[in-house]
């Protein structure tokens, strides 16, 4: 294994987040020198500092391998992790070591758990670089070493493999090695649609572009304690739920319709099964709100039922109103939301739309077995016909995802969380983030202890980086062999 292309594609990683530092500490100084300065200051050059040595010291290369690009991918996360920690560790305020790392990576992984009951107190510097984390890690810390690295490298090829989930990569209409161009138009074209679409409502320039950052990464940060219900306005409602339902669909649809000047990519059996179990939510949460009196009209019934919807499936984590005391039903039907969530070739997390419909026509051709064994029947998913090999490594993922939901469970009831353990490790394990009662849109993580805490920020990096990578990394650790 060669440690040096590691190391130079690694630092690569640690300039971005440098930048973005940078650009935090430009919000500080028009700010008038916020109290966050100092913080942002000391962290921008400990993370560019790092960042830049191995291009100083290490010879570039282009050769890369398999467990090569696996490592650099999982450090490139973790190492994002602990120097976008710094800010927040060296401002001080409620950022205690673990406070601070759980900020992090829940930025990082586009989660939006957050530790904070008083969003507003933090200066505006630091929470621009809060939302910030969540923009560069929906577009991934990889797909910004892959814009870097030039187009006809062998590398390219590979990590943009590894990035892009298995179950996306077909969809594209073109080669592997320019989807992450589709993929970065798609997600620039959402952010700048909600900066112009929130501005256009009259929403200040700030709260604009760091609510922006949250919609097209599915996050969930924003810089208000109220979140979207801060403002009160049914347009800037209304807006933000529609970009969190397009946001979670597969990007490639929005690509090869503009390419393609088509509206048939979205003639697709996926995305109509995933609108379809929107709707239905929509019209069962609406009607759960008006009958139990949670709101007091059917439009208003309509309008939270819809936000939460697509908040809660989009794993976008947004709210407009305080979902405590919600009835069994509605909690229901949104953790079962949270489990599946968006589409794949999206931002958001989860076992993904696609899996579900994978995973309903696989359990329908069986029954068909079991009726009929000498019938030979096909899964298929729109004209395709997906062989029994391509749904095994889906059903598998499957029951390692329940696996670790499992295990996280049992850790986080082991540790005093009670009920809570379920609805947090869902949460994080599909980066939704928000939550119900104590974690849910008028609570926080904050009260959770320090170990409760590094569990679930163990969930985020899995659910974002869909397990397998992570599992991969521990194995070419523990294997003497593979790391030769």
């Amino acid at each position: 294994m060669n440690l040096k292309v590691i190391l130079r594609n690694v630092g690569l990683a640690l300039l971005v987040s440098a930048l973005f530092m940078f650009l935090s500490i430009l919000v500080s100084v028009s700010e008038g020198n916020d109290s966050a300065l100092a913080a942002l200051m000391i962290s921008f050059v400990i993370t560019f500092s790092v960042g830049a040595f191995p291009f100083i010291f290490v010879r570039k290369t282009t050769a890369i391998n398999l467990k090569e690009g696996y490592m650099i991918i999982v450090i490139s996360w973790v190492l994002s992790f602990l120097f976008g920690m710094m800010p927040y560790l060296l401002w001080g305020g409620p950022f205690t070591v673990a406070n601070a790392w759980f900020e992090s990576v829940s930025g990082f992984t586009t989660t939006g758990a957050t530790i904070l009951d008083d969003v507003e107190a933090l200066p505006r510097s630091l929470l621009f670089w809060r939302s910030s984390t969540h923009f560069i890690g929906g577009l991934g810390v990889a797909v910004f070493l892959l814009l870097i690295i030039p187009q006809s490298s062998p590398m390219r090829l590979r990590l943009s493999s590894m990035e892009l989930s298995s179950l996306s990569k077909g969809s594209y209409g073109t080669r592997t090695n320019k989807t992450v161009y589709v993929f970065t138009y798609v997600y620039l074209a959402f952010f700048a649609a909600a900066v112009v679409l929130y501005m256009l409502g009259g929403m200040p320039a700030f709260d604009a572009v760091t609510h922006a950052f949250t919609i097209c990464s599915t996050g969930g940060f924003s810089p208000r304690t109220l979140s979207m219900g801060y403002y009160g306005s049914n347009y800037f409602n209304i807006v933000t739920t529609v970009l969190m339902v397009l946001a979670s669909c597969h990007y490639a649809f929005f690509y090869l319709a503009v390419v393609n000047r088509s509206l048939k990519p979205f003639n697709n059996p996926i995305l109509k099964y995933y609108l379809s179990i929107l709707a239905v939510a929509a019209f069962l949460v609406t009607v759960s709100m008006k009958t139990s009196g949670i709101e007091p009209t059917w439009g208003k019934a309509l309008m939270t039922a819809s936000f939460n919807v697509a908040a809660y499936s989009s794993t976008t984590g947004l709210s407009i109103t305080d979902n405590t005391g919600w009835n069994p039903f509605i909690v229901f039907i949104l953790l079962f939301l949270s489990l599946q969530c968006g589409m794949a070739g999206s931002t958001s997390g989860g076992l993904k739309a696609d899996r579900g419909f994978l995973l309903f026509k696989a359990v329908r051709d069986s029954v068909k077995k079991t009726i009929n064994p000498y019938k030979i029947t096909d899964v298929r998913v729109g004209s395709k016909i997906v062989r029994q090999e391509e749904i095994y490594p889906h059903l598998v993922y499957l029951t390692l995802f329940f696996f670790m939901f499992m295990l996280s469970v049992g850790l986080c009831y082991a540790l005093g969380n009670g009920q809570h353990s379920v609805t947090a490790s869902i949460a994080s394990l599909s980066n939704v983030g928000l939550s119900f009662d104590a974690i849910g849109s008028s609570g926080s993580y904050g009260w959770m202890n320090s170990p409760t805490k590094f569990i679930l920020t163990v969930d985020m990096l899995m659910g974002r980086l869909e397990i397998y990578p992570v599992l991969a990394i521990f194995y070419i650790l523990l294997n003497r062999k593979e790391l030769k």
